[in-house]
């Protein structure tokens, strides 16, 4: 059976109707007439019940659309990528991320724009406080965004790093002299909040309501960058967790980072929306799932494995650190592109 009988057949199957089936494929009635019968000929039985007035499925004709229905998409699909790759992907993709987070995917942007130089790449910067806007106004195309994401509209990617947080204080608060801290320290002092559209559920990954024993975590003052942030923190009134990736741009003398024995461990995925998923969007995220793989295959072979929080040592002002130290983001296993939230 030709593919272009299988096309026939299916919309025909759909459309139960062969002048609206010869229309809608720009061939002749007679065409499609002569290409079922030679489908039936083939099968040795009938796929339709023809009457002057309708044509229906038969039982046999019904259980080959089912099988053949899925097939077809995959097959049109694999021909298209095919197509797509052949000529190489054109037009503008916007990314998304939060404050140096490009960093972490600098390898797969790279591979991306090597592999589809004729795209032009635009990296753009999102805030924590208002994570989903951009994508839903289509000023980015992806967004790199720590899960969980259960946003109806929104696809989530591959697990592509994860990032360590680390309680951040005023360098003459209570807490500075410390070697570490654990989450339950923060049912002591207001922690900042994110002011703006950001779901509770999303920020409660990074600061949860309550410590482990359910003392509530007060809130302190309310911020929309991490600059504001860290000026808040600052002052010895608020303390809160930051993204070890950001710490490592901060260099404050006023501000120390004390490693959180217990705390979160943020994980990173591409975000796209589901009805702007483009052969841009698939290229861009295979880029970013081909340039871990190669990293983790690296760092295999090399026997360097991911740095554990236990072993992070940033205790003290960012500025008197060795930048080794900084380096706290580990790598996890890539899931299912796709995957919606």
């Amino acid at each position: 059976m030709e593919l272009r009988d299988i096309e026939i057949f299916l919309t025909l199957a759909e459309e139960l109707h062969f002048g609206r089936t010869a229309e809608r494929l720009h061939v002749s009635q007679a065409r499609v007439s002569q290409s079922i019968k030679q489908q039936e000929r083939r099968i040795g039985g009938a796929l339709f019940e023809r009457t002057s007035r309708s044509v229906r499925l038969t039982p046999l004709g019904e259980r080959l659309r089912d099988r053949l229905h899925a097939g077809y998409g995959e097959i049109m699909a694999g021909l298209d990528e095919a197509a797509a790759g052949a000529r190489g992907h054109a037009g503008t993709l916007s990314v998304g991320t939060y404050d140096t987070h490009h960093q972490e995917i600098a390898a797969g942007v790279a591979l991306f724009r090597h592999r589809h130089p004729q795209c032009e790449l635009r990296m753009r910067e999102i805030i924590p406080t208002d994570p989903f806007t951009a994508l839903r106004t289509a000023r980015i195309d992806v967004a790199l965004l720590w899960l969980p994401v259960r946003e109806p509209d929104l696809v989530v990617g591959p697990l592509l790093h994860t990032e360590t947080l680390v309680l951040t204080v005023a360098a003459d608060h209570p807490l500075a002299d410390r070697d570490r801290v654990e989450m339950e320290d923060l049912g002591d002092y207001p922690v900042i909040y994110l002011d703006g559209p950001v779901p509770d559920y999303v920020w409660a990954a990074h600061t949860p309501p309550v410590t482990p024993s359910g003392r509530p975590i007060r809130r302190g003052a309310g911020v929309t960058t991490l600059e504001e942030a860290l000026t808040a923190i600052s002052t010895g009134t608020v303390i809160s967790p930051i993204g070890s990736t950001s710490i490592s741009t901060r260099s404050r003398r006023n501000i120390t980072f004390l490693p959180i024995v217990d705390g979160p461990v943020l994980q990173y995925v591409p975000v796209w929306r589901g009805t702007g998923e483009s052969a841009l969007v698939r290229a861009f995220v295979q880029a970013l799932v081909d340039a871990w793989e190669a990293r983790a295959a690296a760092d295999a072979s090399s026997g360097r494995g991911p740095i554990q929080q236990q072993d992070v040592q940033v205790a003290g002002p960012v500025d008197a650190l060795d930048p080794v130290q900084l380096d706290v983001t580990g790598r996890g296993g890539a899931a299912d592109p796709g995957q919606r939230a």
